[in-house]
């Protein structure tokens, strides 16, 4: 199948509803062994990212004692941390072009939010420099894949990069980067069930 054909096909199928998915017969899309090997690598790729967030997670968690976000609710509405937003990708008008537009932008957003993890855990700089770098490379990988595909990418106002959050406080700094490991986690476990289920079409 020529790229044309089988980008043509890609957006055709999922330009349907997710849901509707699950019982179509996508006979041209599982068999597209360029894609399903980039949907396998990369599902691996995100497991390993997952990990390591994990990893970071439990490095605050043990050296400032933050471990749980219902403890924190009240401080985070004092700072400026979003989710990166990923509803492109569980929607019932599910796009191909816009969920993996969200997920490198979301990605392009945490390697920079992730210096602020970096200053505050000087100790294990090489994980989080380690994480930046697999972040981007996610990124990198996914828009290689929109373009091998002929996906357009999709621009959305809203997730042009923040600057990074200024913090009054070393408790706020904490309290930061907590959050944007939480939120990126939680990225991460969306992002890989949007590649999971288009592996498993």
């Amino acid at each position: 199948m020529c790229s044309l054909t089988r980008a043509l096909a890609l957006v055709a199928l999922l330009w349907a509803p997710w849901r509707a998915l699950d019982g179509a017969p996508l006979a041209e899309l599982s068999g597209d062994q360029d894609f399903q090997l980039f949907l396998h690598k990369n599902l691996e790729f995100t497991r390993k990212i997952k990990g390591d967030v994990a990893a970071l997670q439990r490095v605050v968690c043990d050296t400032f004692q933050l471990c749980k976000e219902e403890e924190l609710l009240l401080v985070r509405q004092d700072l400026s941390i979003a989710q990166a937003p990923l509803e492109q990708c569980h929607s019932r008008t599910f796009q191909a072009e816009a969920c993996f537009s969200q997920i490198r932008n979301g990605l392009r957003n945490y390697h920079s939010s992730l210096a602020t993890v970096l200053e505050l855990l000087p100790t294990h700089a090489g994980l989080v420099e380690t994480l930046q770098l697999d972040a981007a490379n996610l990124s990198s990988n996914i828009q290689q894949q929109m373009e091998d595909l002929g996906l357009a990418t999709v621009t959305f106002p809203t997730e042009d990069r923040s600057p990074l959050p200024v913090f009054s406080s070393r408790f706020q700094h904490q309290v930061g980067g907590f959050f944007i490991l939480a939120n990126f986690q939680r990225f991460l476990e969306t992002a890989y069930r949007a590649l999971r289920h288009l592996a498993h079409l």
